[in-house]
């Protein structure tokens, strides 16, 4: 036989593109654009712990090789943090993909691979259905019984949790806005709408306090909206992305009836959330209208969503802010710490300098302190996976304080109730050199506007950052 019929024999190599079909006819995700330049991986915080890198997994969908995409660990461990996302050059939402697969995975029926990331999702959702708020107790005590190994492992966390409380022992139920009468507010138009988040009401209380009562003290007027839901969180956009948009257009929607222009959330989760479904409802008009419709109430759009960070460095400023401060925090060596969700992707936060945020680094020098530049602003703490797998976090997390601690930074400043828990929670698991106060922003700033010592709530941080403030005379003993 020659050459040329052996190879002519050869059998066809047919690509079954089935799944690449369906990611782009349910999220508009063409793979085929994916050229495998391994930015995805390259930039990916926690493609160690994968079996599969993102790049193999686009891959696998161009080529039809469905086991290796729907049979690995890698969806199901991706932290969301949206690095991928932010830095792809074709402009592929590969987190997105990722979050499809998951949804996949479970509408076949194949077995999830990191079983607990999966139990996370139904119970986060779960919760919402019973009482329209993430209800922490209840999150963890369902995956304490699905997983009972955890209260060992975690018992620590746990107690000092409890010590401090930062455990709600109640839900705080609530409908959905649309079935309630919604009044406007007076002088709302001249106010700027708080949306606190679920976990600022337990976990997250000091977040709550400090920003309350510093935006008080620089006469900066917030309203909580009565009757607001949860936003779905990360759980949402995996497990049900329905719901993903229906629940912060829910509360865009109170906020518009209401005769609020601008809505600010101190949560990045939440802050994330709503921008998402605002970028996706203008995209595709087509699903805000079946929004629409199951609410009631055509939303027109008219509300602008601020990180806190970004309304009070608008309606505040470095300036007033440099005026009001009556204890400056000038021996104190600070990095700020942005994490993922405030920034990322930039069309969708509308983030001016994604990669190098500087408006807290520019509120904390008003304020007077020595502000140190540092190459891990938004690099990722492990976001989620505090509850599913936190030896990821404590390997991501640890080594960013220890990367503060080797630039000499005396405390690290947060805008993140997500970030806060894993870098200051979680340290006393971690191998760094030693304790770093994890500190909001707006701590400091009620420390530097030497407000009463209860608006800054500093007796809530795990990691108590008293007696370092104490020494440095910024607060008394």
């Amino acid at each position: 036989m020659s050459e040329e019929t052996k190879l002519s024999a050869k059998p066809t190599i047919t690509i079954d593109g089935n799944l690449a079909a369906k990611i782009k006819e349910e999220i508009g995700e063409n793979v085929y654009l994916c050229y495998q330049c391994v930015k995805c991986t390259s930039g990916c915080p926690v493609a160690q712990y994968f079996d599969w890198q993102p790049n193999q997994i686009m891959r696998a969908i161009q080529l039809g090789q469905e086991d290796i995409a729907l049979e690995s660990k890698t969806p199901w461990l991706c932290a969301s943090c949206l690095t991928c996302t932010t830095r792809c050059p074709q402009g592929l939402d590969i987190t997105a993909i990722m979050e499809f697969l998951t949804r996949e995975i479970i509408a076949r029926g194949l077995k999830p691979q990191v079983p607990e990331t999966n139990q996370f999702n139904k119970a986060f959702m779960r919760e919402i259905n019973l009482w329209g708020r993430s209800y922490e107790p209840g999150l963890m005590a369902e995956l304490i019984l699905q997983n009972p190994k955890s209260i060992v492992d975690d018992f620590q966390l746990y107690l000092k949790m409890f010590q401090k409380g930062k455990v709600g022992f109640l839900p705080h139920p609530t409908k959905m806005p649309s079935k309630k009468q919604v009044k406007p507010v007076p002088n709302a138009a001249d106010t700027v709408a708080y949306y606190p988040g679920c976990s600022l009401e337990t976990t997250a209380t000091e977040f709550n306090t400090s920003s309350r009562a510093v935006c008080e003290a620089l006469d900066f007027s917030l309203a909580e909206p009565k009757g607001w839901v949860c936003c779905g969180s990360s759980a949402a956009h995996r497990a049900d992305p329905a719901a993903a948009l229906h629940l912060p257009l829910e509360n865009l929607a109170l906020i518009e009836r209401s005769g609020y222009k601008e809505v600010t959330m101190p949560c990045a989760a939440c802050f994330n959330r709503h921008k998402a479904a605002q970028h996706e409802i203008r995209e595709h008009p087509e699903q805000k209208q079946t929004v629409d419709e199951i609410m009631g109430y055509e939303y027109q759009d008219q509300v602008h969503v601020s990180t806190m960070i970004e309304a009070i460095y608008k309606h505040v400023g470095p300036g007033k802010l440099a005026e009001k401060t009556k204890k400056p925090l000038s021996d104190l060596k600070l990095v700020c710490y942005y994490g993922c969700l405030l920034t990322r992707p930039p069309e969708v936060t509308e983030a001016e300098n994604p990669e190098n945020p500087q408006d807290m680094d520019l509120l904390m020098k008003a304020l007077g302190a020595e502000v140190l530049d540092w190459s891990y602003k938004t690099t990722c703490c492990g976001a989620g996976h505090s509850l599913t797998r936190p030896d990821i976090v404590v390997d991501l997390s640890g080594s960013l304080v220890q990367h503060a601690l080797d630039r000499g930074a005396e405390a690290i400043a947060v805008a993140c109730p997500l970030c806060h828990m894993n870098l200051d929670a979680r340290q006393f698991q971690m191998d760094v050199d030693n304790p770093l106060p994890i500190l909001y922003f707006t701590q400091l700033m009620a420390i530097a506007l030497d407000l009463p010592p209860k608006a800054a709530a500093l007796h809530k941080n795990i990691v108590d950052p008293r007696p370092m403030l104490i020494q440095k005379g910024l607060i008394k003993s």
